[in-house]
């Protein structure tokens, strides 16, 4: 037999001696105002001994009526009250946190406690605590099988579903819960931004009709060249619109771009958009040959970017138009991306020194950033893709998406409240130079990506 009672939210905190008077008098007025709050059963604080640095311990546990009330608790009360004690104490105090569950088991012989069938232990309740499998000894079915495949995905109470919805709706939550040791109930952060970013760049890159064309029926010539010239008519719009804009451009520059027009010519294949040429007297033919060639840089760069390489480079990419560098590019995208974010968990680490946070924990934050940017984006390629198939007005999925571009940057300055705990104004601050580090940082990666690209066509 079991008794259980409701879990516990417990607050552990070290004061510095000459704010614990403070801090006493202003959390027990906490305290009594979370006593009114919804699900909270009961309010126990207590004292205990100080830690190694000298500073005073405080106790405190909310004793609370079911796991949905616990759920409230943490998105609500304690968040509110850990988030205020850290803007009001600052460095004076350490804040830590954790769950309590009491399990009081009606103790058995060890001789009539059932065993574990795959390593032995003695089993005390549905599963075993030692290697996590389930104590049933029944033959499997084949909806059993079926539901071990998809279950996470089918089932709401799934671990799928438990870290997605607060990875979207909750900024920072998961890397809050996953510091404060609440680990099990999500997926692991790592394997979330490999599944997110796989399905982020299948979704943007993937073409079903060139893998499984075999399924789609094959077009006729005139369809064939219909949607050739609506495509070559979009494209060409287009390039010259952006021709058009760089062309005022350097002219409020005072550039004069020869005596024609900056355009993509008509005609011209520019499926990869490379094909831009500046016409002065008459058609200006793109050659590649590089002369006065010279760069300053260590010995290694200077034995890799010859003028032979480079004029290599650019012939292979005459010839099929940069389709093959567009490719490599597409290819190196995830790459940039995992490279970004060891830089960005550095700057992180520069932004908080005092935090008292190691360097994975900041690496963590930015982990499950980008595993919610990878997510949102997803969703914005697969609503404009549903939007443009069904007979809806467009701009109310150009509005979805638009509120969808500008939730990334909020979700990003609450994430750091929830996390790092301090105040609008110091979070503020630091969100610009982090914001300005990032964009500094991706355009780095980016770069990086585009010269492996470029030195990966005709290698």
């Amino acid at each position: 037999m079991t008794v259980r009672s409701g879990p516990i939210y417990e607050s552990r905190v070290f004061v510095d001696p000459d704010a614990i008077g403070d801090y006493d008098a202003w959390f027990e007025d906490r305290v009594i105002r979370s006593r009114h709050d919804a699900g909270v059963v009961d309010v126990a604080c207590f004292s205990i001994g100080p830690d190694d640095q000298g500073r005073a311990g405080r106790v405190c546990q909310f004793t609370l009526e079911d796991d949905e009330a616990l759920e409230r608790f943490v998105d609500e009360g304690a968040t509110n009250i850990e988030a205020a004690a850290l803007e009001r104490f600052g460095e004076q105090i350490s804040w830590q946190e954790r769950i309590l569950r009491e399990d009081r088991f009606r103790e058995l012989p060890a001789g009539e406690m059932p065993e574990c069938l795959n390593c032995g232990a003695h089993l005390r309740g549905q599963y075993c605590g030692n290697c996590g499998q389930r104590g049933s000894s029944k033959l499997i079915s084949l909806w059993e099988l079926i539901r071990d495949a998809f279950g996470d995905l089918f089932e709401l109470d799934s671990r799928l579903w438990r870290t997605l919805v607060p990875l979207i709706i909750r900024p920072g939550r998961l890397t809050h819960d996953y510091l404060q040791g609440r680990r099990a109930r999500y997926m692991p952060p790592f394997r979330m931004y490999l599944v997110l970013s796989l399905l982020f760049f299948l979704v943007a890159f993937f073409d079903p009709r060139e893998t499984f064309g075999i399924f789609f029926e094959p077009q006729t010539q005139e369809e064939k060249d219909a949607e050739q010239q609506r495509e070559a008519a979009g494209k060409q719009r287009e390039a010259n619109e952006i021709a058009e804009k760089v062309r005022r451009d350097l002219a409020e520059e005072g550039i004069i771009v020869g005596a024609g027009n900056l355009s993509i010519p008509e005609g011209e294949d520019s499926e990869s958009g490379l094909n831009i040429r500046i016409d002065g007297e008459g058609p200006a033919e793109a050659d590649c040959q590089i002369d006065e060639f010279n760069i300053n840089g260590p010995e290694w760069l200077k034995r890799r970017l010859t003028p032979e390489r480079l004029v290599h480079i650019c012939e292979e990419m005459k010839k099929d138009n940069g389709r093959q560098f567009l490719s490599n590019l597409y290819d190196n995208l995830p790459l940039a991306l995992i490279v970004l974010l060891p830089i960005m968990a550095f700057v992180l680490k520069a932004l908080y020194p005092l935090s008292r946070r190691y360097y994975v924990e900041h690496l963590l934050f930015f982990v499950h950033f980008h595993a919610f940017a990878f997510l949102i984006l997803t969703l914005q390629i697969l609503l404009g893709r549903v939007n443009s198939m069904l007979p809806t007005p467009e701009a109310i999925g150009i509005l979805v998406i638009i509120a969808a571009s500008f939730y990334v940057p909020v979700y990003l300055f609450i994430a750091m409240r929830r996390v790092y705990g301090q105040g609008r104004l110091i979070t503020t601050a630091k969100y610009a130079i982090l914001t300005l580090a990032y964009l500094a940082g991706l355009t780095v990666t980016m770069i990086g990506a585009v010269t492996m690209a470029a030195f990966s066509v005709g290698a």
